[in-house]
């Protein structure tokens, strides 16, 4: 894996394929690498180059133990687009990284052509407040759940109803969770960030295209919460996906790549 020294800290990428370039920008905890099954494959037999990125806190990025905020997230993004000569160029974010994108929009929109933003939000309900509190609290604890318990709790947060009376999907689910837990402690850094306050207002002055994807069963992003982000957002596209929680990138892989592509050729 490449890695950049931008914006004062050493930054982990991969570059895959050849093309006009899409960056893209994962959640929390969530390495880069989590594109890899399905979307970098769909984006790359469309023509486009796709660059993963592993924002700060997942190694081989620099962990920054020193604190950082959103601005720094997507002042690292800018500095990417920037090292690789690639801008104006095509950006997707998810969850968090939406957020990312999001301020990215408004700080340098001179670097993006067009934007899909992913399980979104423009502000933090009082449920995504509790459940960042939570998520702080258990790092801070130093308590390590077991990774059986771990992985129960992520599949009924972010999987579908679909997925979870699928017993044969589940249990293939539930063995891949259980492999790879996130440690709240290593990303203690990111955990809070999407704990914004009202951004609504300042994302009526986004001027570059973007496209809204939402998921009927998403928990965490609630598709309330995305449909308000993407009424804000001068000009933006919304879908909604049914049958796929959170993880609806890996539950319904195939529409969101469509999505995307179709907005892609579309603009």
């Amino acid at each position: 894996m490449p890695v950049a020294h931008v914006n004062g800290i050493n930054l982990g990428y991969d570059d895959h394929g050849s093309g006009e370039p899409v960056v893209m920008i994962t959640g929390t905890a969530a390495p880069g690498r989590i594109w890899r099954a399905h979307q970098v494959p769909a984006l790359k037999a469309a023509g486009y180059r796709v660059v993963t990125v592993d924002n700060r806190g997942i190694p081989p990025t620099d962990l920054c133990e020193e604190g950082f905020t959103l601005d720094d997230m997507a002042a690292d993004v800018a500095a990417l687009i920037t090292h690789l000569d690639a801008g104006p160029c095509r950006v997707v974010g998810f969850s968090l990284g939406g957020i990312i994108v999001q301020e990215l929009l408004l700080a340098r929109p001179d670097l993006v052509s067009q934007a899909v933003l992913i399980a979104s939000c423009g502000r933090a309900d009082a449920l995504i407040t509790a459940m960042s509190a939570a998520d702080l609290a258990l790092a801070d604890s130093g308590i390590t759940l077991p990774a059986r318990y771990a992985a129960y709790v992520q599949a009924l947060q972010n999987l579908s109803p679909d997925t979870l009376n699928d017993e044969e999907q589940l249990q293939d689910w539930l063995s891949v969770l259980e492999l790879s837990p996130p440690s709240p402690a290593a990303v203690r850094g990111q955990l809070g960030l999407q704990l914004i306050g009202d951004r609504l207002p300042a994302y009526r002055r986004i001027t570059v295209p973007c496209q809204v994807i939402g998921f009927r069963d998403d928990l965490i992003a609630r598709p309330a919460l995305v449909r308000e982000l993407a009424r804000h957002i001068p000009g933006a596209a919304y879908a909604e996906i049914p049958g796929c929680g959170h993880y609806g990138c890996l539950e319904k892989p195939d529409t969101v790549n469509e999505i995307i592509t179709a907005f892609f050729t579309r603009n």
